[in-house]
């Protein structure tokens, strides 16, 4: 009986991991947005500061992490 974990990963598993990054980062990127957006109004500024700053920090930090998980699938 082969072990588990010697086995190759299988491309759909991949397929899957990558298109739950997706939508987590459709959703971090939509969170940040709204919260920007939301400060923004409460603070009453015509400029979307906020909206701005925090998508872009949500989006260094996305960038951050599929970097570093498709790192580790190289080696």
């Amino acid at each position: 009986m082969t072990d588990p974990s010697s086995r190759k990963k299988r491309p759909y598993n991949l397929l899957w991991r990558y298109t739950g990054l997706a939508f987590q980062m459709l959703a971090a990127i939509g969170v940040s947005l709204w919260l920007g957006h939301l400060l923004d109004d409460w603070l009453g500024m015509r400029f979307p500061l906020f909206m701005i700053i925090f998508s872009l920090l949500a989006l260094a930090l996305l960038l951050w992490q599929i970097v570093k998980d498709t790192s580790k699938h190289d080696r």
